[in-house]
């Protein structure tokens, strides 16, 4: 709301009630942020009277009391809003406690302002901050400030130019945020014209989980400024930032339905006899064609050529009848599918590893069993040191384990890590270290899969024993598949 409750309360009030009715509206979960200044001591005394000092006039003369500014926190909260309020000198960060805020805001011209940082962060709240005008290193510096206090805290990207252009929005920034501050939520404080829609979507598609405009009512006698949306563009910016929010979808996952897949193969090849095939013949490449339809239940190109499958005929076929046959199950497929998926975790993780890294597949019960009980391992140094990279796929479990001499540091640098020593569970978030001492039982487990890093002393052969007997009974051969090059 900034100063746009123009010094009354009712006013205030209304703008308070048109943004409770778009939350409703849209089922959103809304806020009004207000500005706190202590003008009495904010404000220079010989600058009070000065009249070409820009936002000095404007305060003064939009200025409520405290008891005031209580009674409209007081309204948000009974509206179903939540009360956020930017202090912006420390006497106001007590107001703010004192009044019942539920947030407090660091406006980007005090993002800089250690002595109230410091008054901010004392008050213990959730935070949001504005970072309009700031350098890369100054953020740097807040993210910091902010996670050493441990603090709850969000970072909105935001152009502290009165309206924003579209050229100066810097939308890639804002993804580059949230790729250098994980597990911080990056939003969008927005000061673009009111009828620009294009900023939210692309806001909402590069990944902003907050959204901040200045907001308004106009009267006959009050007119908003540029930057400003009054109800009916407020809430086309809401429905505008949800629209975007379904198109980008609820998660990053893609998992084809029925609709898309059907498309998909009515457009597929399907695979023909070129002559007449005898039950019990191997199919080659030159006893067939391709050609659409691909009917059900038969055989699309894409299958027959999957590298080196295997086709057998089991019937007799005419020539041009549709082949109808399924490959064995091939373990080189299998394998290169599980290359293909370690790879994928890899680059999304941003973990580089080189092409002559050697690849462990451990599958204790088989590959027919390793989605569910297994674990990939890559080799980086093995001295009087180790080094190596786990990668757990989603869903996936290590059995129980110990090592007799061997003693191990993981490190999950990605995704999420069940891990269980001598039955004492531990949940690890990436960044998060566990010892495991030589002699401690322990297994690993991961639900949307992670990768994590061990450092250790010398793997040394033959020293890992298993609780379930029957893998100690296996030869390594068994129950390991090595991969030199990848």
């Amino acid at each position: 709301m900034a100063n746009n409750h123009q010094g009354s309360v009712d006013h205030g009030k209304a703008i308070i009630s048109a943004m409770a009715n778009i939350a409703r509206e849209h089922n959103i979960k809304g806020a009004v942020k207000f500005q706190y200044r202590d003008l009495d001591s904010f404000i220079h005394p010989a600058s009070r009277d000065l009249k070409d000092i820009p936002h000095i006039p404007r305060f003064l003369s939009t200025r409520l009391s405290d008891d005031q500014f209580r009674e409209l926190v007081s309204f948000t909260r009974s509206s179903g809003l939540l009360p956020v309020v930017t202090p912006f000198d420390e006497r106001s960060v007590q107001k703010c406690i004192d009044h019942g805020a539920a947030i407090l805001k660091i406006a980007s011209c005090s993002a800089t302002d250690w002595p109230l940082l410091e008054c901010i962060a004392s008050a213990g709240y959730p935070v949001i901050a504005s970072t309009g005008g700031l350098t890369l290193d100054q953020i740097d510096k807040l993210v910091s400030f902010l996670g050493h206090r441990k603090l709850d805290f969000a970072i909105m990207h935001c152009v502290s130019e009165y309206p924003t252009p579209d050229e100066k929005q810097r939308m890639n920034f804002l993804a580059r945020l949230i790729r250098r501050y994980p597990g911080v939520t990056i939003g969008y404080s927005g000061h673009e014209s009111p009828e620009n829609l294009n900023v939210v979507t692309v806001a909402i598609a590069k990944g902003a989980r907050l959204l901040e405009r200045h907001v308004g009512v106009a009267t006959d006698d009050i007119i908003l400024n540029k930057y400003s949306m009054n109800p009916e563009q407020t809430s086309a910016w809401v429905k505008q930032a949800l629209r975007a929010q379904l198109i980008c979808g609820e998660d990053d996952d893609k998992i084809p339905d029925q609709v898309e897949q059907a498309s998909i193969r009515s457009l597929a090849r399907g695979v023909y006899a070129k002559h007449a095939i005898k039950a019990g013949e191997t199919i080659s490449a030159e006893d067939i064609y391709y050609a659409m339809p691909c009917g059900e239940g038969q055989t699309s190109s894409g299958e027959f050529g999957q590298y080196r499958a295997v086709f057998k005929a089991t019937k007799d076929y005419r020539e041009h009848d549709a082949v109808q046959e399924s490959s064995p199950e091939d373990p080189l497929l299998t394998l290169r599918a599980l290359l293909h998926e370690a790879r994928g975790m890899l680059n999304e993780a941003g973990v580089i590893v080189g092409e002559d890294a050697p690849f462990e597949v451990s599958h204790h019960y088989g590959m027919d069993r390793f989605r569910d009980i297994g674990a990939i391992f890559i080799s980086i140094v093995n001295r009087s040191y180790c080094k190596k990279l786990a990668i757990l796929l989603p869903g996936q479990q290590h059995p129980s384990h110990r090592h007799h001499q061997k003693e191990e540091t993981f490190q999950l640098l990605w995704g999420d890590l069940d891990l269980v020593v001598n039955d004492n569970r531990h949940k690890l978030a990436a960044g998060d270290i566990h010892l495991i001492e030589a002699g401690a039982w322990h297994s690993f487990s991961s639900n949307g899969g992670c990768i994590f890093e061990e450092v250790s002393t010398t793997d040394i052969r033959h020293d890992s024993e298993y609780r379930d007997a029957a893998i100690n009974t296996l030869d390594p051969i068994q129950r390991k598949t090595l991969i030199e090059e990848w």
